[in-house]
């Protein structure tokens, strides 16, 4: 199985599905909110299906996959169609196109599984892959460190976002040591080993700061929470953003929304 995801075609319309996640549900809300705009912005007709829950990774991380396999049956009749399902997470993406393939691996359902995973994209690997947007417009006069998260490796996200903000007026990408590094969070990682994993965090929030930028970003809002609650902890006040609250303000500061 490649671990690279590539759907099988373009999207041949702009009619989407989109999971909100548990993180945005429950901490998040503005993302889901900036992914709206952005999506609608670029003539998006967006389904919002009801009764979406979970993407089914905690248990998959857990070594629950019959829980696991449980919620990603939920997430498959949940988002039933062909429309494009699109992301604010690469984590949940990833969870959909690579992890559920495997906890379904040996079982009947496999290939309306397989078949989710397929049209499921992360956010920004939709715009710039998905819809064919290779530059972005507006205008967000700051400098970013923008923390590449391990399960953006699944995708092209991690080339879609810096295809992107390369072209931001006024935005400038700060370079740190280790970006391919973890944050430590991992899910349950974090709470079967807090000091393995306190211990990853803090080194990621030291690369991330060292060059000085206005804002730190990322892709995973699992990510945001884990280093921003060190960061917070710490004092630091270096503002945090999602990519997609990065592209939709950058429309409101050009006054294109």
């Amino acid at each position: 199985m490649s671990l690279l995801h590539t759907p099988p075609n373009r999207p041949s319309g702009k009619s989407v599905q989109l999971m909100t996640t548990c993180l945005c549900d429950t901490f998040y809300a503005d993302v889901a909110q900036a992914t709206v705009e952005i999506l609608e912005y670029l003539g998006c007709d967006i389904e919002l299906p009801d009764g979406q829950t979970c993407c089914g990774q905690p248990a998959f991380n857990g070594g629950d996959w019959k829980s696991s396999r449980k919620v990603v049956r939920h997430a498959v009749k949940t988002f039933k169609g062909d429309k494009p399902v699109v992301v604010p997470s690469g984590s949940c993406a990833a969870m959909i196109f690579h992890g559920a393939l495997l906890a379904f691996e040996k079982e009947d359902d496999l290939p309306e599984v397989k078949a989710l995973g397929e049209r499921t994209w992360e956010l920004v690997d939709f715009i710039v892959n998905g819809l064919g947007v290779t530059e972005w417009p507006g205008k967000f006069d700051a400098s970013v460190s923008f923390h590449s998260s391990c399960h953006l490796r699944g995708s092209n996200s991690k080339a879609a976002v810096h295809q992107l903000m390369g072209t931001i007026d006024g935005l400038t990408t700060k370079q740190f040591d280790e970006e391919e590094q973890c944050c430590g969070f991992g899910g349950t990682f974090a709470v079967s080993f807090p000091n393995v994993s306190r211990e990853m965090g803090n080194l990621k929030v030291e690369n991330l700061i060292k060059p000085n930028p206005d804002i730190v970003a990322s892709a995973d809002m699992g990510c945001m929470m884990h280093f921003g609650g060190m960061m917070d902890k710490q004092g630091m006040t270096i503002k945090r953003m999602h990519i997609a609250q990065i592209l939709r303000d950058s429309l409101k500061n050009g006054g294109l929304i």
